[in-house]
């Protein structure tokens, strides 16, 4: 299959990129990553999520942000939305787009939200009635995709039926997680075969955290499928609270400079989108955890030597 000629990027750091921190952000800070994206050029940026700040402190404040932030036209402002209770507050905030999540993993699924998979999709369905009816947008994820760090091995076809039920549910997309980044490109290739059986391809999306270093090759593998649409954090932030030893997102900085480099239009401006992850890092105090910006800050910063020199 021929390479796409464009990619929608689904830039989830301010959300899932920052839930996992365990030192405060104030709002300020996370208003200023969020602007930045957005005048980058993502077109779609996940802000924040309306969960009960015990389980995820933090998201508290996710509707304050909405509040603050510069929502430039034609971008997609999003929020991760679990229950009817958290719509109803993605609503009054003025949400446009929410996410809803699902696990293809009984264990993972019994830990992360406590309950089962079959479960959490009933607790959906007085959300998409609720969405629906308010003319908002469903996005859908599924986690533990390749892999699950209490079960093991997921097979393919469990993920196509959670998957099945999510878009049959009215989700317009459905996001396919590699919670703990252990698939590879095998693997990833085999998934979207037995997942797009059951759901178009053009409803796909893949989310791949990096923790084995296969990111990007799932998502070279996802393009050879037909797969246009993949989520993405900027400095490679975040991680799962419920997925031990689960490293970040696989970074927008990266993923942006395999498309550059296949020549796949993202219409998303690399030094500005540096420039962002460097802020919010030097925020949280580390090192960003893309190759890309790590790699040509070591090259600025020889070239400044070497004319210093001069």
């Amino acid at each position: 299959m021929s390479l796409p000629s464009s990619v929608r990027i689904v830039e989830v750091g301010p959300r899932d990129g920052l839930q996992n921190e365990k030192q405060s952000i104030n709002v300020a800070d996370k208003v200023r990553l969020i602007d930045d994206l957005s005048a980058a050029g993502l077109s779609y940026i996940e802000v924040g999520s309306f969960v009960s700040p015990k389980w995820v402190p933090q998201m508290a404040g996710s509707a304050e942000l909405f509040a603050q932030i510069q929502q430039l036209p034609g971008v997609t402002y999003a929020a991760l939305a679990p229950n009817l209770k958290g719509f109803d507050g993605a609503l009054a905030a003025g949400v446009r787009e929410v996410a809803v999540f699902a696990a293809a993993s009984e264990a993972f699924s019994q830990k992360n939200i406590n309950c089962s998979i079959g479960e959490s999709l009933e607790r959906f369905v007085p959300l998409m009635e609720a969405a629906k009816q308010h003319g908002i947008r469903v996005r859908g994820y599924v986690s533990c995709v390749l892999g699950c760090p209490y079960e093991g091995t997921i097979a393919p076809a469990q993920v196509a039926d959670v998957a099945r039920e999510l878009y049959n549910m009215g989700c317009y997309e459905i996001s396919l997680g590699d919670t703990i980044g252990a698939g590879t490109a095998g693997e990833t290739r085999r998934l979207i075969e037995v997942v797009g059986s059951k759901v178009p391809r053009n409803k796909l999306a893949g989310h791949f955290h990096d923790t084995y270093g296969q990111a990007l090759a799932n998502i070279y593998a996802s393009l050879l499928e037909g797969i246009e649409v993949f989520d993405s954090s900027v400095a490679g932030l975040g991680g799962c609270p419920y997925a031990k030893g689960a490293t970040g997102n696989v970074a927008t900085e990266d993923v942006l400079y395999l498309l550059n480099g296949l020549g796949i239009e993202t219409a998303i401006d690399l030094d500005k989108l540096i420039a962002a992850g460097q802020r919010i890092c030097t925020v949280l105090g580390r090192e960003s955890g893309s190759h890309v910006a790590r790699a040509l800050s070591r090259l600025q910063t020889k070239e400044l030597t070497a004319q210093k020199t001069r």
